[in-house]
């Protein structure tokens, strides 16, 4: 439970919030300049300040209004120079390089992992998810028991190829030739972009024809040949998803949210988000993408977002409400599926993608990351894996994400904040202790060199020390 404090400062941020229909409630890639934020920016715009600090930095306005009132409350001071290296936190949208060469580890807390383009873009969750898959099987092939405890890839990620791999590409079209066109609907996405750009669907030979054609003509380029980057190529097809649960005839999906509170050592946890609707019925044979995605970029394209935008986002509680009326009964589900079925899988699968590039990631103490994780759930209740994102969105637009998004980022500081200090404590502790006898391992609280011990719960999973602040949306991730 929260305290009446919290609460009313949960109340006054997500109030900020309500300008932000003026702001895109989708993953941000660039930043942008509101009213919200130029009215934030002017009344801030000052000298270098003369004060003690601590200091804060936000870049771009994904969130901007929430976090400043989140730092303001602590008494840190607000500062507009992105070359200024004294700052406590840092918290951007686009990731820059200098920020990680002046970074101080251990002195400051800087948002986003340098590489968690690993699990957010197409291409690099793909490639994680193969390798591991590799590795599994290969130390485990002679053990079917520990084979049948690990998640296989095909059993939660749609299939999908590369089309910037030649043995990938072919694989792929030799694939959709080999299967009758009425059986198969894919879709073809940019690995890094968002917002739905630059993706189309494919249905028809002619269209596979097409795309084939435009991969061969692009990799016959000689100054393509040249390109240490291919961009032009960097795309994925998947197998969409046809039979996808609907919610009164509606396509949706689920964003949840994978925390990384800290990187050395690792700290992961799941968060609950929201479900994201169309506006329109679903239709597997229309041509409007705006029925196939859901994210609210697309939704805004249509007349009728204004006056029915509220129907576009559900929380967790009327999601699983619907579920418990219209298929507990019909489909055999336990109650509170939602709640209990459904949260125990994402996080199996979170907690097995983050396993697939745990040792990849460049991590620091101070490095932390909110990534937002994309599920669809079909109509025989299985639950696929759509995507990652890096920044994921923090816009409050409408009534649901003023209740969800001031708690998500304040729960993200805190524990980003906690666990920071606890570690630091603990290395110091662990320095002193160099001098002096070691303890006996079961007094240890937790060791800096791997994941943290934790002990199961019937709800969720606990370290028996961190963190000691009460968390209500977030919780451990467990291991697989």
């Amino acid at each position: 439970m929260r305290s009446i404090q919290e609460e009313q400062l949960l109340h006054s941020l997500s109030q900020l919030g309500q300008d932000a229909d003026l702001l895109d409630d989708t993953d941000v890639a660039r930043p942008r300049t509101t009213l919200l934020e130029r009215h934030l920016l002017e009344g801030e715009k000052q000298p270098h300040s003369t004060g003690q600090g601590p200091y804060f930095y936000i870049g771009g306005t994904n969130g901007a209004s929430i976090i400043s009132s989140y730092c303001k409350s602590k008494g840190w001071q607000r500062i507009q120079d992105s070359r200024r290296e004294d700052y406590k936190l840092k918290w951007c949208e686009v990731k820059c390089r200098d920020n990680y060469y002046s970074f101080r580890e251990g002195e400051q807390l800087l948002y986003q992992i340098p590489n968690n383009k690993l699990l957010t873009t197409k291409i690099g969750l793909l490639s994680a998810l193969r390798e591991y898959s590799r590795v599994v099987n290969k130390i485990h092939k002679t053990s079917l028991c520990a084979q049948a405890k690990v998640l296989k890839m095909e059993e939660f990620f749609p299939e999908t190829y590369r089309l910037d791999i030649r043995d990938d590409r072919e694989a792929f079209f030799t694939l959709f030739d080999a299967v009758p066109t009425e059986n198969q609907i894919w879709i073809c996405k940019p690995t890094a972009s968002n917002q739905g750009k630059g993706i189309f669907l494919l249905r028809n030979q002619e269209e596979v024809a097409a795309l084939q054609v435009k991969a061969q003509s692009i990799e016959d380029d000689p100054i393509y040949r040249k390109m240490p980057f291919r961009a032009p190529q960097a795309r994925v097809v998947q197998r969409y998803i046809q039979n996808p649960l609907l919610l009164d005839g509606k396509k949706f999906d689920v964003r949840s949210y994978l925390l990384i509170a800290c990187a050395m050592p690792y700290m992961v946890f799941f968060g609950h988000g929201y479900a994201r609707l169309t506006l329109s019925l679903y239709d597997p044979h229309s041509s409007d993408l705006s029925g196939h995605l859901t994210n609210q970029f697309m939704q805004k394209k249509s007349p009728l977002y204004v006056l029915l935008k509220e129907d576009t986002v559900w929380s967790m509680d009327r999601l699983n409400r619907h579920i418990n009326d219209k298929f507990r009964k019909t489909k055999g589900l336990p109650r509170d599926w939602v709640f209990t079925t459904f949260t125990k899988r994402m996080q199996q699968i979170m907690a097995h993608c983050f396993q697939a590039v745990k040792a990849k990631l460049h991590c620091k103490l101070g490095y932390f990351d909110l990534i937002g994780c994309d599920f669809l759930i079909d109509e025989n209740f299985k639950v696929w894996l759509l995507e990652m994102n890096s920044n994921p969105a923090l816009h409050t637009n409408c009534e649901v994400l003023k209740e969800v998004i001031p708690g998500v980022i304040v729960e993200t500081l805190d524990l980003a904040l906690e666990t920071f200090q606890k570690s630091l404590r603990n290395q110091r502790d662990a320095a002193s202790a160099l001098t002096a006898p070691l303890r006996a391992p079961a007094q240890r609280a937790f060791r800096l060199s791997s994941l943290p011990q934790w002990s199961r719960s019937p709800g969720h999973a606990e370290l028996t020390e961190w963190p000691e602040a009460s968390v209500t949306r977030f919780l451990f991730l467990l291991p697989p």
